[in-house]
């Protein structure tokens, strides 16, 4: 079964609601120019009081390795997103330091390769719609069918799947892609930051029903 990570979490009341929906993983985004964007603060405050065992994730853009460790630990995070520009060598210094599961976005663009995340120090890949503005949250899907059959090879058993993904379209992305996780964020939102529970409760019901 496909596992279902909700993204861009800035408030308890989505975060229970998904918890209580089935999600497997809530995400937390600490790019400080997401309209997603919580504080470090705020997402202990969410993780103390509604824990997921081994399923928060921070998302980070192109910040510093110490600091990045130091909003995990405060945080009481179980694994680390990278959604920008970091190096395989700031991959590798992070993994020394930390025990915490790490996810490395990539995005998908027509000149995009999946043997690009390959050789990479990482617990988990995840195949994000590229855009020139935005890092992620963009609504906008890649050609699945194209990189399918790449990313099932190359990633049979942890690879995560995101990009435009909402409650119409994720059976569908699970049955071509066939990824171990999906993310979502915008598909399941009212407005940004702000999730629309029964959007929530029926991507999470897709996505386990998919097959």
């Amino acid at each position: 079964m496909t596992l279902v990570k909700i993204c861009g979490i800035t408030n308890l009341e989505d975060a229970r609601h998904a918890v209580d929906s089935g999600a497997d993983e809530l995400g937390f985004n600490f790019y400080e120019r997401s309209s997603r964007r919580t504080s470090p603060k705020d997402a202990r405050k969410i993780v103390d009081s509604l824990p997921i065992s081994g399923g928060n994730v921070g998302v980070f853009v192109n910040k510093e390795v110490e600091q990045v460790l130091e909003i995990a630990a405060f945080v009481g995070l179980d694994g680390i997103q990278l959604h920008g520009d970091e190096t395989q060598a700031y991959v590798t210094d992070l993994r020394k330091r930390t025990k915490l599961f790490v996810i490395k976005a990539f995005r998908v663009s027509s000149q995009f390769s999946v043997s690009d995340a390959m050789d990479w120090d990482i617990s988990c890949p995840l195949f994000d719609t590229y855009s020139p503005n935005e890092r992620g949250g963009t609504g906008r899907t890649f050609d699945w069918n194209e990189f399918a059959t790449d990313v099932f090879l190359c990633f049979p058993g942890n690879a995560y799947l995101a990009g435009g993904l909402s409650p119409d379209n994720v059976s569908e992305a699970i049955r071509i892609v066939r990824p171990y996780a999906v993310d979502v964020a915008s598909g399941v939102e009212s407005s940004p930051g702000k999730k629309d529970p029964k959007k929530v409760t029926a991507f999470i019901k897709a996505a386990k029903e998919a097959i």
